[in-house]
């Protein structure tokens, strides 16, 4: 998608703090961070959102999940706790039309979320 933010981001178009990159994910910090640590992971095939995933696509939620689990080790806060979140249209509050999850650590999250 030309002018989707996230697939420029994958493709290094417009830079980004990338924390790690894989041949099928990219993960990077938030802009606006609401927690100390605060990253995406986007997959870096243009996949609308949860709803849009098939038998094709759904390996790429696999590589997010391997993604953020080396992240939260390196980044120390698997013992600690995080929280990992993606949000499927606009009622769930998506506001890039890019399959995205958020990882939030680094303080008590409490619940619910809002």
């Amino acid at each position: 998608m030309g002018d989707c933010i996230f697939c420029k981001i994958a493709n290094h178009e417009i830079p980004a703090e990338v924390l790690y990159e894989d041949d099928q994910v990219l993960a990077f910090r938030d802009l606006n961070p609401q927690a100390p640590v605060h990253f995406l992971v986007i997959p870096k095939i243009h996949i609308e959102s949860v709803n849009a995933l098939d038998d094709e696509t759904f390996p790429v939620v696999q590589a997010v999940f391997k993604a953020v689990q080396i992240l939260a080790k390196e980044l120390n806060f698997a013992d600690a706790g995080y929280r990992v979140v993606t949000n499927c249209g606009v009622d769930g509050g998506q506001t890039v039309g890019h399959l995205h999850y958020h990882v939030l650590a680094g303080r008590n999250l409490t619940w619910p979320p809002g």
